[in-house]
């Protein structure tokens, strides 16, 4: 049963109906489509904070109860009991695969990590220092050159090829940025390895000697991939959604979501916990900076505490706190001052109650910038590993997005308040 307002405007007491739409869970959403047609006005919503920009049956979020959904299924669930490819499965194709479908779409992704040559051959051309982020983008966007004979966005078997390649081949791009970073030879992926474990031999193997894969690496990779699919219409998920709204091919797509990524602001969080540690120095400087954080005059904040749409807790986080100390158990860094700071800094947040009464719990960027750092991976390589993840997502609200036959444009709107119309002054009377 639908429910239906009434807008009426004030000054002229012209009304009309809005009629609002509910989903399966969630608040419902107002269509204001009739305001401009009946009033000639536009909705003003910066940062879209209260506006539904598309229905997807994806991800659901529950901000106030600390809820992450994935196709309907917990986050929690799948975090202990499935894997990252799975999970790319069950966004990608909207169910969890038998055994067989698995096993096919495992065997396809794996036989899919090799990239052209003449594609690596592209890392060359890249300054020595280049961030590992502008080259990823860069590559990626390239692909459709190489790509070209399976871009048609209205070919269901062409958009199944690229969504294989594109989560099979970016870790293999992010391990050859990684090694240009380093300035060492291109590691080529194995079929007999796993993605994980796969990601990890093409990052840290060196031709000159054998490489030893820790089973505890790849199952904390292959948790922090599985939280960081997939996370609704967030910044990078709609500017994909938005690019490929236009038509463009798909690698054009998945390169603008991994550039809106790269801000400091979404997909470089992790970063700033780090850079936030590093900033405090030592546990004896944890009092003098929290008691900045405190001040409302000061401008320092608190990295990795809080989120934007979690309003009490992050479910990501809770997940990944055990993970978090295990890894740290694991490969001797408990003791290391920046990682003995973040587990000093964890537990005075966590009793302090200006931080508990806000609800500023630690969410998963605390964790997951001290468990990378923990495997060796440099803090420079933090987002393209965000990027790994939230590929299988990405890929998975394009082809909902594209194969919606009523697919239209992105086209938001705007309040212009720039000068009125005026008039050309030539140059020699200005």
């Amino acid at each position: 049963m639908s429910t239906k307002y009434e807008l009426k405007d004030l000054a002229t007491g012209k009304t009309s109906t809005l009629e609002a739409r509910g989903g399966t869970l969630g608040p419902q959403v107002l269509d204001i489509a009739p305001i401009v047609k009946d009033h000639g006005v536009f909705t003003f919503d910066p940062g879209f904070m209260a506006t539904a920009s598309t229905e997807s049956r994806i991800t659901y979020i529950d901000g106030d109860a600390g809820v992450l959904l994935y196709r309907g299924y917990p986050v929690e669930q799948l975090a202990e009991k499935s894997s990252f490819v799975e999970v790319a499965y069950l966004l990608i194709y909207g169910s969890l695969p038998s055994k067989a479908q698995l096993e096919a779409f495992r065997n396809s992704i794996t036989r899919h990590t090799m990239v052209n040559e003449h594609l690596l051959r592209f890392f060359q051309g890249f300054r020595y220092d280049a961030h590992p982020m502008a080259m990823v983008s860069a590559v990626v966007a390239s692909m459709a050159a190489f790509y070209h004979d399976s871009t048609d966005i209205n070919e269901p078997r062409h958009r199944e090829i690229f969504a294989h390649r594109i989560v099979a081949k970016l870790p293999t791009i992010a391990a050859a940025a990684y090694k240009h970073l380093l300035a060492q030879p291109f590691v080529y992926p194995r079929n007999d390895l796993r993605y994980c474990s796969n990601i990890l031999n093409m990052f840290f193997a060196v031709p000159c000697e054998p490489y030893s894969i820790d089973p505890i690496a790849a199952e904390a990779l292959d948790l922090l991939l599985i939280l960081h699919a997939d996370h609704e219409q967030n910044a990078s998920t709609s500017t994909v959604r938005l690019a490929g709204s236009t038509g463009a091919n798909p690698y054009a797509a998945i390169s603008a979501g991994v550039s809106a990524l790269w801000g400091p602001a979404h997909g470089g969080a992790n970063e700033a916990v780090l850079d936030m540690l590093e900033s405090i120095g030592s546990v004896a400087n944890i009092d003098a900076f929290l008691a900045r954080v405190k001040d409302k005059r000061d401008h320092v904040r608190l990295m990795g505490f809080g989120h934007r749409v979690y309003k009490n807790f992050d479910p990501r986080a809770k997940i990944i706190r055990a993970m978090c100390y295990r890894v740290l158990e694991k490969f001797g860094h408990a003791e290391t001052p920046l990682f003995e700071l973040a587990l000093r800094l964890e537990e005075i947040a966590l009793k302090d109650e200006y931080f508990v009464s806000r609800k500023l719990y630690p969410n998963v960027d605390f964790y997951s910038g001290i468990i990378y750092s923990a495997l060796g991976i440099p803090r420079s390589m933090f987002t393209v590993m965000f990027a790994i993840a939230r590929t299988a997502g990405w890929v998975a609200h394009w082809q909902e997005m594209v194969s919606d036959p009523h697919m239209r444009i992105g086209r938001p709107r705007q309040l212009y308040t720039g000068p009125t119309q005026r008039d050309y002054v030539p140059l020699d009377r200005r």
